[in-house]
């Protein structure tokens, strides 16, 4: 399978215990939509490898024991530690309204005012205080605007369109700069 065909769970961020056990960061909204997995790819190098999951129980927030069925000692665990684990983007439930998953926008056409093409969303930085959408404007001027749902007024999958209400003077700021 190749990377660009799943999107990024979360890391191994240490070992737990001395049986191979490891701790994972999964990194998303939901984590506990993600406890009965069976298995995950593992990314090494520019490999995805698939390791099957004999156990995940709950620690903290989002951070999760793994026992998995192919690391059986401390020593394998450590070799393991900041590696990034993945899922097919096929398991994804898909997404209405005003909901969407950042992949799923990056190339959809924006419109501000509900006419008024902006650019294109080339992709969406997930921030801790918000994400911003980072749009390429027409006149090759990069274009930065929250990805909150006050300004996000309607999601055309089918057109691959976004539409938006931007905060008057905010786009300007980019385009007259």
């Amino acid at each position: 399978m190749r990377i660009e065909d799943c999107f990024f769970l979360g890391s191994i961020t240490k070992k737990h215990g001395t049986s191979g056990d490891v701790v994972v960061y999964l990194d998303t909204d939901q984590p506990q939509a993600y406890t009965e997995l069976e298995s995950v790819l593992i990314r090494r190098g520019g490999d995805l490898i698939p390791f099957f999951i004999s156990d995940i129980t709950p620690l903290k927030e989002n951070h999760f024991r793994f026992t998995f069925e192919e690391i059986n000692s401390i020593e394998e665990a450590e070799s393991w530690i900041d590696s990034e684990l993945y899922l097919p983007l096929a398991i994804l439930p898909p997404l209405s309204g005003k909901k969407f998953y950042y992949h799923e926008i990056v190339g959809f056409e924006v419109i501000q005012n509900s006419s008024n093409s902006i650019g294109i969303v080339q992709e969406v930085l997930d921030r801790p205080t918000q994400p911003i959408f980072v749009i390429l404007g027409s006149n090759e001027k990069e274009i930065l605007i929250p990805a909150i749902d006050e300004f996000i007024e309607s999601i055309d999958r089918a057109e691959k369109k976004l539409y938006i209400q931007a905060p008057e003077g905010l786009i300007d700021l980019y385009l007259n700069s």
